[in-house]
């Protein structure tokens, strides 16, 4: 059985949260904190700021994957 690319990315992001925090998006990623910054300063992910805290739902994962 095959898996189209946004199949295998659903399964991929499985096992995370509908809202990441940093450290998941750093994991997911597999990249620095700062690169991590970089992508939400920049605009390529899309997340909300609460508090000092950046969240990032799932769907701007899939949008920057390139998925949706």
């Amino acid at each position: 059985m095959s898996l189209t690319q946004k199949e295998a990315y659903r399964v991929m992001l499985q096992e995370y949260p509908d809202v990441l925090n940093m450290d998941d998006l750093c994991k997911l990623l597999a990249v620095s904190k700062k690169t991590a910054y970089k992508l939400l300063k920049d605009g390529e992910i899309g997340c909300i700021k609460v508090g000092r805290e950046y969240r990032i739902a799932k769907a701007h994962l899939l949008t920057y994957f390139g998925i949706v």
